[in-house]
């Protein structure tokens, strides 16, 4: 997973081996998992947080990204959570595309986030 997530990612947004060992090791978190794709989520207090998402470069546009977010409401439901936000680049705009088809609306933006570029808020009831 560290591989896969280093490959599509830089800089902060990127994680290190030990941010996995220590989300995996969460209880709160979930992770769904596939060779070419996985994410993290993680429920408190009813609310569902996407922590990061990555299909491999060589199987996008297959419909593997929704498929994720499908299965992560599925989770973050099934776990009582009722609403659910994500952090992504403001310049990301695959993600945001994948993110607003699939019900997600813009809350807010943290200016400088990753390296200088903002992060979008996104938000959604489930």
């Amino acid at each position: 997973m560290a591989t896969l997530h280093a490959e599509n990612f830089s800089g902060a947004a990127r994680w290190s081996v030990d941010s996995f060992c220590q989300m995996l090791s969460d209880p709160l978190a979930f992770h769904i998992t596939r060779a070419d794709a996985f994410l993290f989520g993680r429920v408190v207090a009813q609310e569902a947080e996407l922590l990061t998402v990555v299909v491999a470069e060589a199987t996008r546009g297959q419909g593997i990204g929704r498929a994720l977010l499908d299965a992560f409401t599925a989770q973050a439901r099934a776990r009582d959570a009722t609403e659910a936000f994500l952090e992504v680049a403001a310049d990301n705009a695959p993600a945001h595309a994948l993110y607003t088809g699939t019900g997600w609306r813009e809350a807010g933006r943290r200016s400088g986030y990753y390296d200088g570029t903002d992060a979008l808020i996104l938000r959604k009831s489930l």
